[in-house]
C-alpha cells in the first residue's frame, strides 16, 4: 500500500513538472492531459480553449506545427512530427471559418506561442477541410512567418463550400453561420467577397511558401476542381511552389471528403524538409545494447499477471522522476499485471553499496523479476578502483541470477560533466567501460545516457545549464532519460512479441573476477559484541544540526567518539567493510586483519562531511582467502583537519561470505 501511495504521488510529481523546458510563464495550463503518450496543455485564451501538446525532447529552436480544425484527424502525422521534437498546438475557433474575427484570435495565440511558451517566429500550418480557410487566410497575412503549408482535402473557396454554388454539396447550415461570422449583410455581398483562399496568393508566392495538398479526386464535399486545383493552378502561376496528391489506394468514404493518406512519410517528410533551420533529433536506439533482452520478464507479466521490479542505484534512482515513469509505463503496457515494485535507491551510493545491501533492500522483499541497476555516477565521484566497479557489478549479477536466474537486468550509464568531458576528447569514460565488461560477459542489456545526453547537447537540442540542469536532472531531463528508457523497453517488448529470444538462461559462466562480491551481505551492528568504549545505540540521531539521511538516523549505531576505542570483530568470507554515517565530527580509524600487516589508517571525514552525516562504504579488504579472519579496529588521536571529533559511527559491517 504504501508503494502505492509513493507511486502515484511521484506520477503526479512528473505529470506536473515534466514541462519540455523550465521557464517562467505568465499564464499556466488550465489543464494537463495524455495525448497519444504526449503530454497536452490546456489553455483558455481570447475566450477560446487551445492545446499545446509537447515533444519529449524539443528540436532545436523548437519548431511547431499549428492544427487548424479537426485536431485529432488523421493524427498519426503530428505523432511522427512529436517524435521529432515539434510541438502541435490547436486553437478552437470552429465556426469562425477563417474569417476577419477568427484571425485575431489566431494572431493573439501566435503571439502568445512564440512569447511565453519560445516557440519558433516560424510555424507549419495544417489545415483540414474547412481548416482550409484558416491556414491560407492567416499565412497570406503573414508569410513571413510560415514555413509551409500542408493542406488535406482543403476549403479553398467558400462559394464551393459550404454554399455548394458549383457541383460541391453544400452546408445551408453552415453558409448561414459563415455569413453571420464574416458579418455579410447580404448574399450577395457574400459572392462579391474577394479574399478567399484562392485570391491574392502574390505575396505567399513572392515568399516562396511551400504548399502540399493531400486530396480526393472523388471529393462531392469540397470538389478539387473548386479549390486545390484553382488554387494551386494560380500559384504556381505566380511562382509558387505547389504539390498535389491525390490519394486513390484506399476507400474513399463521405461522397469521397474522407479519405486514408496513401504516404504519411510524404507529408512529414514535406514538413521537416521545408521547416528552415530544422535539426533533426538523434535517435535513442544508438545508445541501446539489448544483448538478451527482456524475455524473461514481459513473458512472467504478460503470462502470469504478477510482476515485481526493482531499482538499485543513488540518487538519481532515489529521486521520483524516470523511474515513476517506468512503472507506469509497465502498469500500462500490461494493464491486467499486478506489480510491486521495489524502490531501492540510496543517494550517493554506487556498485558497491548495491552489491553488499542487494539482499537487505531487494532481494529480501520477493522474487525479482527485472532489475533496473545504476551506479556509474557515483563510482566515479567516489573514486572507487576498476577492480571494485567490476568486483561489484559481476557481484550483482551473479548473486540475482544464483537466486533466480530468470531475472532480467537492465545496467544503465547516467551523465554528468567528468563523462560528457571524456566523451568529447574521443574516449570512453572508465566506469563505463569497467561496467561494460560485465555486462558484455553476462549479456546483460545496457542504456548509455551519457553518451546520448552528451550527444543531443552537441547536436544543440538542448543544454546542460539551461534544460538538464545538472547530474540530478531536471523535469525535462527526466523526460529526456525516459524518452530513450521507453525506446529501449518499446525494442525489448518487440523482440518479446516475436519470439526473437528465449526464456532460457544458460548456467552462469565462469566469473570475469574470482573475488567478485556475489556473497555480499550487511550484518547489523546489533548482532556485534560491543567493544571497550563503544557503544550500541538503539535510536541514533545526532544533535549538532548536520543533515541525516533516510535509512541512517533513528536506526541502531555502533558509536564510539574518542581515541583509543577498540574492537575486536571475527567473520568469515573474501571481503570486510563497514558502513559509517561521516559526520562534522568524524575522525580516523587503523585497523588490521588477522594481525599480518601493519595497522592501515583511515580518514572517515569525506568532503560532504561538513553539513552531512554522510552514509559511505569503507571496503577493508577484498582479496582475502575464503575463511574465518578477524578485524582489529580502534579509533586514532589523529583527525582530518575538517573535522570537529574523533568519532566513529559505524551501521553495519559487510562481508562478501
Amino acid at each position: 500500500e504504501m508503494n502505492k501511495k509513493r507511486l502515484i504521488f511521484s506520477l503526479a510529481f512528473v505529470l506536473t513538472l515534466s514541462a519540455s523546458i523550465a521557464q517562467t510563464e505568465t499564464q499556466k495550463p488550465d489543464s494537463i492531459a495524455a495525448w497519444h503518450r504526449f503530454r497536452a496543455e490546456y489553455y483558455t485564451l481570447a475566450g477560446k480553449q487551445a492545446r499545446l501538446v509537447v515533444p519529449e525532447i524539443p528540436a532545436p529552436g523548437k519548431p511547431w506545427v499549428w492544427r487548424a480544425r479537426f485536431p485529432d484527424w488523421h493524427y498519426r502525422m503530428d505523432s511522427i512530427l512529436l517524435r521529432k521534437g515539434y510541438h502541435i498546438a490547436y486553437i478552437n475557433t470552429d465556426n469562425m471559418y477563417g474569417s476577419p474575427a477568427a484571425m485575431k484570435i489566431w494572431d493573439q495565440f501566435y503571439d502568445y506561442l512564440t512569447t511565453e511558451k519560445n516557440l519558433s517566429e516560424k510555424v507549419v500550418l495544417e489545415g483540414v477541410s474547412r481548416g482550409g480557410l484558416f491556414i491560407y487566410n492567416w499565412a497570406k497575412n503573414n508569410p513571413e512567418k510560415v514555413h509551409c503549408i500542408y493542406a488535406e482535402a482543403p476549403v479553398c473557396d467558400f462559394k464551393s463550400w459550404p454554399l455548394g454554388e458549383g457541383k460541391g454539396i453544400g452546408s445551408k447550415t453552415n453558409w448561414e453561420r459563415l455569413l453571420k461570422v464574416y458579418g455579410f449583410k447580404s448574399e450577395k455581398k457574400a459572392l462579391a467577397y474577394k479574399d478567399n483562399p484562392i485570391d491574392h496568393l502574390n505575396k505567399l508566392a513572392e515568399a516562396k511558401v511551400p504548399v502540399l495538398h493531400m486530396i480526393g479526386l472523388k471529393d462531392e464535399v469540397v470538389p478539387p476542381e473548386e479549390n486545390t486545383f484553382v488554387l494551386t493552378d494560380r500559384y504556381i502561376k505566380l511562382g509558387g511552389p505547389a504539390t498535389v496528391f491525390p490519394n486513390t489506394l484506399h476507400k474513399q468514404e463521405m461522397y469521397g471528403h474522407h479519405f486514408p493518406i496513401d504516404n504519411i512519410a510524404f507529408g512529414t517528410n514535406f514538413i521537416i524538409s521545408n521547416t528552415k533551420g530544422y535539426i533533426p533529433l538523434l535517435q535513442s536506439a544508438p545508445y541501446h545494447s539489448l544483448r538478451t533482452g527482456l524475455t524473461n520478464a514481459f513473458k512472467k507479466f504478460r503470462t502470469e499477471k504478477r510482476g515485481t521490479v526493482a531499482f538499485l542505484g543513488g540518487s538519481i534512482t532515489y529521486n521520483p522522476g524516470w523511474r515513476d515513469s517506468i512503472c507506469h509505463y509497465l502498469q500500462q503496457r500490461f494493464p491486467e499485471t499486478e506489480f510491486t515494485f521495489i524502490p531501492a535507491g540510496i543517494p550517493s551510493q554506487g556498485s558497491i553499496p548495491g552489491s553488499f545491501r542487494l539482499q537487505q533492500d531487494v532481494l529480501s522483499k520477493g522474487t525479482i523479476d527485472l532489475l533496473f541497476e545504476e551506479a556509474a555516477v557515483n563510482d566515479a565521484y567516489n573514486g572507487r578502483s576498476a577492480n571494485q566497479e567490476i568486483r561489484a557489478m559481476e557481484g550483482i549479477v551473479r548473486h540475482m541470477w544464483e537466486v533466480n536466474p530468470l531475472t532480467d537486468i537492465v545496467f544503465m550509464y547516467f551523465v554528468d560533466p567528468l563523462k560528457m568531458e571524456t566523451y568529447r576528447k574521443g574516449n570512453v569514460p572508465e566506469v563505463i567501460l569497467n561496467h561494460e565488461k560485465v555486462a558484455m560477459h553476462y549479456g546483460i542489456p545496457a542504456i548509455n545516457l551519457a553518451k546520448e545526453v552528451t550527444d543531443r547537447i552537441d547536436n544543440g537540442e538542448f543544454t546542460w545549464k539551461k534544460d538538464f540542469v545538472n547530474l540530478h536532472p531536471s523535469p525535462f531531463g527526466q523526460q529526456v532519460y525516459f524518452h530513450s528508457m521507453r525506446t529501449f523497453l518499446d525494442s525489448c517488448l518487440s523482440h518479446e512479441e516475436n519470439g526473437e529470444a528465449g526464456t532460457d538462461r544458460k548456467p552462469l559462466p565462469e566469473p570475469l573476477d574470482s573475488l567478485n562480491y556475489s556473497h555480499g551481505r550487511l550484518i547489523p551492528v546489533s548482532d556485534v559484541r560491543v567493544g571497550k568504549f563503544w557503544s550500541l545505540e538503539k535510536d541514533w540521531t545526532p544533535d549538532d544540526g548536520a543533515k541525516t539521511r533516510e535509512g541512517f538516523v533513528h536506526v541502531p549505531m555502533l558509536v564510539a567518539d574518542i581515541p583509543g576505542a577498540r574492537m575486536v570483530y571475527k567473520f568469515e568470507g573474501s571481503a570486510i567493510g563497514i558502513v559509517v554515517v561521516a559526520g562534522p565530527d568524524a575522525g580516523k580509524i587503523k585497523y588490521c586483519i588477522d594481525g599480518k600487516d601493519h595497522p592501515k589508517t583511515l580518514d572517515l571525514f569525506t568532503k560532504w562531511s561538513k553539513k552531512l552525516h554522510l552514509p559511505w562504504y569503507y571496503i577493508l579488504a577484498d582479496d582475502l582467502k575464503p575463511g574465518p579472519h578477524t578485524l582489529l579496529l580502534k579509533t586514532t588521536e589523529e583527525k582530518n583537519p575538517d573535522s570537529k571529533g574523533n568519532a566513529c559511527r559505524i551501521r553495519y559491517f559487510f562481508v562478501n561470505e
